[in-house]
């Protein structure tokens, strides 16, 4: 999907991103994360021409993006930030509606998508469609944001730490339903975060950079349990390494027989479980896959 060969960009005479040599795989989530000036924003930046490598190259769906125009390239290409980038004086739909305007869709079937895609990020049309971003609250006007990123049916949707503003319970709902958002379209998403948490909910992928060059790339569970270095298991464990591996696992995977008075969430992880147990005062809880996990079960 995305390639980058020995890729360079320098600031100020001193490399941002510094022999970056890394394919994103089709299909899935692939998250950069660092700390700041790790040279991950500027990866992501690259990928749509919003700023220049000095040497090396990257290739999108096999194409050099050196030879794609700038404008034809961002529009295969969505683009979710912070900050989100509403148009204040437009509603919501014709915000959606930029990219299928700019590709001369005709009126049904842009109206169609706008339906489409507010179902999709969970704000129904006909509640949202025309309101002004000035009406929504920052998780909705994000939802938002989203959809319009994906309005064009884009190949690729880049994310440069959309939920950096957020507070903590609405950030947690917008990483669900990009999950889901993934799930239900099979997107590529590269997603940019300096947040630890973040990166292991929501990548299939995660790609470690500091001061430019890229340390170890792989699933989370990988970089926890095979650290490429030093600084890998300090960045990704942090302390807390067996605390992260029971929240990549799902509950079910340690269910034995068993029943329970409490019954955790079809989604949940061992993580979940022993929080639950620990919130409760109980030794065990119900999966509704039938069984229960029991605290014994997770420290064994």
């Amino acid at each position: 999907m995305i390639e980058f060969d020995r890729v360079v960009k320098l600031h100020g005479g001193v490399a941002a991103v510094d022999g970056l040599t890394l394919t994103i795989p089709a299909g899935g989530i692939t998250v950069l994360l660092g700390s700041s000036g790790s040279g991950k924003s500027t990866t992501l930046r690259m990928i749509n021409r919003l700023i220049e490598p000095d040497s090396g190259s990257i290739r999108f769906e096999g194409s050099d993006i050196a030879g794609i125009e700038p404008t034809q390239l961002r529009r295969r290409i969505g683009y979710v930030i912070q900050g989100v980038g509403l148009f204040p004086h437009w509603n919501v739909a014709r915000n959606i509606a930029t990219v299928p305007s700019l590709l001369d869709w005709d009126k049904p079937r842009i109206d169609k998508r706008i339906t489409e895609l507010l179902h999709l990020v969970d704000l129904p049309a006909e509640n949202f469609a025309r309101k002004r971003p000035a009406e929504l609250s920052g998780g909705q006007a994000q939802r938002v944001g989203v959809a319009r990123a994906l309005a064009g049916d884009p190949a690729l949707l880049l994310m440069d730490e959309p939920f950096g503003a957020l507070d903590p319970l609405t950030r947690r709902d917008l990483q669900a339903a990009v999950k889901t958002i993934q799930r239900d379209t099979k997107k590529t998403i590269l997603f940019v975060t300096h947040d630890i948490e973040e990166a292991l909910r929501l990548g299939d992928y995660i790609a470690v950079l500091r001061a430019g060059r890229l340390v170890q790339f792989g699933p989370p569970l990988a970089l926890l349990e095979q650290p490429a270095d030093d600084f890998v298991r300090d960045f990704i464990g942090g302390g807390e390494t067996g605390l992260r591996r029971l929240s990549l696992q799902p509950a079910t995977t340690r269910a034995e027989p068993g029943e329970a008075a409490n019954m955790l969430a079809r989604a949940a992880s061992l993580r979940d479980a022993l929080e639950f147990m620990l919130a409760h005062g109980v030794d065990r809880v119900g999966v509704p896959e039938g069984g229960v996990v029991t605290l014994a079960g997770i420290v064994r």
